[in-house]
């Protein structure tokens, strides 16, 4: 498969740095035990392990205490259990026209079974957004903001500090999707202002699939997803309230968060500022190339203006699958299309009927692997001109 050039960094990052592979193999060989289940050396081992990697989210997300961090499947697990876990009859929520369906379903659903309320904003084409439009959009009853920290279509970037303000002083709680932000945009969750963080473990923190979870503000409490065995206040019949057990029921996926823990490491080495300028570096040189092809549209923000490594068009009216399909078979490039769980973006961009072909540059993309893409599409295009 080495053979293969990966663009698909914005729904799974591949490759992984080598110290997280070697992290995980070591602890499937020594210790994957339970994690807060046993006493003996081997589950304490493992239990380090966990704190070890609760400690490392909390210094990448300016977070005081790590237990305020519980593991979770990946973001839509987390994001879940920050909607259904606070929201209640009656509560009135904004979020943006851009956001994944792991916002916009548990919304959707609750406005069925729980009647809450649900403003969407518009974003413009290009996923830019008016904070005074948020601002507007309050009422007597709004409870929570829920915004994405730049799109996974479009690649733009949410001011998410100036909402945190916006919702501080109005006294309502702001969750974050950062699915295309953590590890890539500096977040600090007091500067901006932030009650409640989802973040993936898989993408740009580089760890494995099935890692992710949730910050929660030491002042908030969420009714669980899940109810069961946490290896604390086992006599009691409810729930603990302590933290990080009280969302963390069941055993842990100890050997995929070892893993995250060097993902975690490694970006902390080379700073989120230099992985996301050298993202952007490729984003930009990748949009240079694609500009001067006949009949291919890029949506989000201009190729100077920021964004993340999410590089999403269209050749004319043709289908994304197709486009993406003569890429694999033919160029071996691996990249998204469709309509990326997002059909708001979609709808705010006007691609609804093709979907977009995304290509997103990782850490590890080369420039010559960018120039094929380029040259790729070049070809391609002839056929539809």
């Amino acid at each position: 498969m080495n053979d293969i050039i990966y663009l698909d960094n914005a729904a799974t990052s591949w490759p992984k740095p080598p110290a997280v592979l070697q992290a995980m193999q070591t602890c499937m060989l020594e210790y994957a035990a339970n994690p807060g289940r046993g006493s003996h050396q081997m589950a304490v081992k493992a239990s380090r392990a966990l704190f070890e990697t609760r400690k490392q989210v909390a210094k990448l997300f300016g977070v005081r205490n790590p237990n305020d961090i519980s593991f979770a499947l990946n973001t839509t697990h987390a994001l879940n259990q920050a909607i259904k876990g606070y929201l209640r009859e009656g509560d009135h929520v904004i979020c943006t026209n851009i956001e994944h369906n792991s916002v916009r379903r548990p919304l959707e659903y609750l406005r069925k079974h729980r009647g809450i309320e649900i403003s969407y904003i518009q974003n413009d084409k290009t996923g830019e957004l008016n904070v005074k439009d948020i601002e507007h959009a309050i009422q007597q009853n709004t409870s929570m903001v829920i915004v994405n920290h730049s799109s996974n279509l479009l690649g733009t970037i949410m001011p998410v500090g100036e909402i945190g303000e916006l919702c501080r002083k109005k006294g309502i709680k702001l969750l974050v999707d950062a699915a295309q932000s953590a590890g890539i945009l500096p977040i600090h969750v007091s500067d901006m202002n932030i009650d409640m963080l989802a973040f993936p473990g898989h993408k740009g923190l580089l760890g494995p699939q099935g890692t992710g979870g949730l910050y929660l503000h030491p002042d908030l409490e969420l009714d669980v997803l899940l109810h069961g065995g946490t290896g604390s206040k086992s006599e009691d019949i409810d729930q603990p309230n302590v933290r990080p057990d009280r969302y963390e029921a069941g055993t842990q996926n100890t050997v995929g968060i070892a893993g995250l823990n060097e993902g975690i490491k490694f970006v902390l080495q080379e700073t989120v500022e230099k992985i996301h300028a050298r993202e952007l570096l490729l984003t930009r040189k990748l949009m240079e190339g694609l500009m001067g092809i006949n009949g291919l549209t890029i949506l989000g923000p201009a190729w100077d203006q920021p964004r993340t490594g999410i590089v999403a068009f269209n050749i004319k009216e043709t289908d994304s699958s197709e486009l993406a399909f003569i890429l694999d078979q033919s160029f071996k490039i691996a990249v998204r299309s469709g309509y990326h769980c997002t059909p708001l973006s979609h709808a705010t961009a006007g691609t609804m009927a093709t979907g977009a072909v995304r290509v997103s540059p990782g850490y590890f993309t080369t420039d010559d692997e960018v120039d094929a893409l380029i040259a790729a599409m070049k070809e391609i295009s002839t056929q539809y001109a």
